[in-house]
């Protein structure tokens, strides 16, 4: 049977991978996303943390881009190319390591509101409603301000304020899933609902789990950007939104370094931009009605 179970998985993953494979979008999604990931590996292999140092940077006072600079300097004279492949690292971290913890709590929470029936279930909805309705930027302001600026509380902070729409999505698909057939065989056999949604319901719903992760990823990097440029990061880490924070409060804009403003903005575009085409492809592939459109 395990034998079996692990040849389905395999022709489904293989089957998957052609259909991704053929969608031009989420394919140009996918080369920008490894182009990104790999300078965020290779950043603190190719590039001493000393160059990152003020009192070792050797450049002019907003230097425009050279071919000693590519991208100009900041105002200590550090090049922005060097703080951009550091803030990859940074900002996609911080964007994977919150939507993991989005991702666990929607779960969790939509497949337990779907299969439970009663006060627990109405109680799991309403704490999820009143997630939804609370605007999230001046709740994650508030969070992040208490705990401190911080690269792990920017990620506690997102991540615990970001997953009621997840929750939402997972409890529709959980309700969809609990009328079939096999869970009623499975409560007929004496099941607990231990085994019912870890063994039938969430197999079921994680491919549609894993197609909004990517989508949610986006969101997070988004608002890590946005915390990041308020000053709600950790100051000493070169984030692209506490780029932006520096650029702005050290008059950049007002001097003309517009290469201290555009890239870090273009590189936060350009990876929600990729985030959001991998996703749509997913979604198309793992939604029957799209296969068939």
């Amino acid at each position: 049977m395990t034998t079996i179970a692990g040849q389905r998985r395999r022709l489904a993953l293989s089957r998957f991978w052609t259909q991704f494979r053929h969608d031009r979008a989420g394919m140009t999604g996918l080369i920008i996303l490894g182009i990104f990931i790999l300078t965020a590996i290779l950043a603190p292999i190719l590039i001493s943390p000393d160059a990152l140092d003020v009192t070792q940077a050797e450049g002019d006072r907003f230097d425009p881009p050279s071919l000693a600079y590519p991208l100009g300097t900041d105002e200590s004279g550090r090049s922005i190319l060097l703080l951009l492949a550091w803030g990859t690292r940074i900002s996609l971290t911080v964007g994977l390591a919150a939507t993991i913890i989005s991702m666990v709590i929607g779960t969790a929470v939509g497949i337990m509101a779907g299969h439970f029936r009663g006060v627990g279930s109405h109680a799991l909805v309403g704490v999820t409603d009143w997630f939804l309705v609370i605007p999230f930027l001046p709740l994650a302001i508030v969070l992040a301000t208490v705990l401190g600026p911080s690269t792990l509380n920017l990620i506690i902070v997102i991540g615990i304020t970001s997953w009621a729409g997840t929750a939402r999505l997972i409890r529709a698909q959980t309700m969809s899933i609990e009328g079939r057939p096999y869970i009623e065989r499975s409560r007929a056999l004496g099941a607990g609902n231990w085994h019912q949604m870890t063994r039938h319901v969430l197999p079921n719903v994680f491919p549609l789990v894993l197609a909004n992760t990517t989508l949610t990823v986006a969101i997070v990097i988004l608002s890590e950007t946005t915390l990041s440029f308020l000053g709600l990061g950790d100051p000493l880490a070169p984030s692209w939104g506490a780029i932006l924070d520096r650029a702005f409060s050290t008059g950049a804009v007002s001097q003309g370094a517009w290469w201290y403003v555009l890239p870090p903005g273009i590189c936060v575009v350009l990876v929600v931009l990729a985030f959001t085409l991998v996703g749509r492809a997913m979604e198309r592939i793992v939604d029957p009605r799209g296969s068939t459109a």
